[in-house]
């Protein structure tokens, strides 16, 4: 039956079908084979895996990210990065990162900035003379902050696979390294751009000019800041702050920017529709795959064989990290979550590392995939936006992995990185 499992999942992979369907053709095959079984588990753990309260976050937080982005407020964001780094050397490179910093804390999604902001950077920086490949290579590097810096839909996916973390707690061990990997993108671009004679130093504008920058872009900001503090001061779960996201994004689109009307509402519906019910087949397709791997002990056999090769934490961590890294080259990070956690998080109690500490290096590591290839989500992105071969947009990139690595070995190495934030709420006793 594991044999079954594996070979229908990893042939479906290597020939092109969309990983949803190779993961539940893999445990629809394998419980038939098996014959043990009543195939009426399928349609029972399909609708298991997303019959969940918290789970209706998904679909409110890609709403709310949707109507932002057709209320226009990208160029509120962009205007006030400009304002605050545009003069400096590589100027358009910082932007594209401060802008994707503050877009993620709106969106919790790599694709959505991506297609969004990204899309726009990506321009923006070749109009300015900046090299195409690298231009994109660079959007595609900073949406990845999107899933890290809270809200974030992994996260949400991530808590309800492993009871050892909340939502919560989850959301704000990403905050540090979210910022992290914002400034790690920064060097990386100011040292390419010194390099390569990207963009040039400017006089900085005024603090008048900054200011009313920022309060053109403060209702945009302050989007996250009402859901993090709504949930930790206990006025609304994750859930039910992924709906007041969509109450506010609908607010600030039809009397703040007035850029929505119901036209373009219903086409917003439309497509969040549509993404929604992507990352719900995957969740749902992925439930029946991990249901099969835990009732044939694979992630007691993996942790076993694990465990038995040291017993220093920080070794676990790096052995994890690995194998996490070469998954996420593969699988797209949604299933790998609900395929891998059931699997390695119970490592984390067992050798004595803290459950958020684990948890975000996991995501982290993940997201870090978003932009890798074969088979990263955020690069195709890219290069339908750039009209760029992905080979060109693969080596471009690079340089700006090894910057987001050198972030995941630091939240690794040094564990108050993930912990010392929800530690002063209380989420990381």
């Amino acid at each position: 039956m594991s044999l079954v499992l594996f070979i229908v999942f990893v042939v479906g992979l290597a020939i092109g079908v969309p990983i949803a369907l190779a993961m539940g053709g893999a445990g629809l095959l394998a419980l038939a084979i098996d014959g043990n079984l009543s195939l009426l588990s399928v349609p029972q753990r399909f609708f298991d895996g997303i019959n969940s309260f918290p789970l209706m976050a998904v679909p409110f937080f890609i709403l709310a990210a949707d109507l932002m982005t057709a209320s226009g407020i990208t160029t509120a964001l962009l205007r006030f990065a400009g304002a605050m780094v545009g003069h400096v050397r590589g100027g358009m490179g910082h932007v594209n990162v401060v802008t994707s910093v503050m877009f993620a804390g709106i969106s919790g999604s790599a694709l959505a900035d991506a297609a969004g902001p990204g899309a726009i950077e990506t321009r923006m920086m070749a109009r300015s003379g900046y090299d195409k490949a690298y231009s994109a290579a660079l959007s595609a590097a900073t949406s990845v902050i999107g899933p890290i810096i809270p809200p974030s839909i992994v996260m949400v996916i991530y808590a309800l696979t492993d009871s050892r973390v909340t939502v919560a707690g989850l959301f704000l061990a990403g905050v540090v390294p979210g910022l992290l990997m914002g400034l790690a993108l920064m060097g990386m671009n100011h040292y390419l751009s010194v390099k390569r004679g990207y963009g040039t130093v400017g006089t900085a504008p005024s603090w008048g000019v900054r200011l009313r920058a920022l309060w053109k872009a403060t209702p945009v900001l302050l989007m996250p800041a009402i859901i993090i503090a709504g949930i930790l001061t206990g006025l609304f779960t994750p859930t039910e702050a992924s709906a007041v996201a969509v109450f506010y994004a609908l607010f600030i689109g039809l009397f703040i920017t007035r850029t929505l009307n119901a036209r373009l509402i219903c086409r917003v519906l439309l497509q969040s529709g549509l993404v929604t019910s992507a990352a719900l087949i995957i969740v749902s397709m992925a439930s029946l795959f991990a249901w099969l791997l835990t009732l044939l002990q694979i992630p007691q056999t993996i942790g076993a064989a694990i465990g038995g090769m040291t017993t220093d934490p920080v070794a676990i961590m790096l052995i994890v990290m690995v194998f996490v890294l070469i998954c996420g080259l593969f699988i797209d990070t949604l299933p790998a979550v609900i395929i891998l956690v059931p699997v390695l998080a119970p490592l984390s109690d067992q050798f004595g590392i803290h459950p958020l500490h684990f948890a975000m290096a996991i995501v982290l590591n993940l997201t870090i995939g978003l932009a890798t290839p074969p088979v990263g989500g955020v690069l195709f992105v890219m290069s339908s936006v750039a009209r760029l071969r992905l080979e060109e947009l693969t080596r471009a990139i690079l340089p700006l992995l090894a910057a987001l690595l050198v972030v995941l070995l630091a939240v690794v190495f040094i564990p108050s990185l993930s912990t010392f934030v929800p530690g002063l709420f209380g989420y990381a006793r």
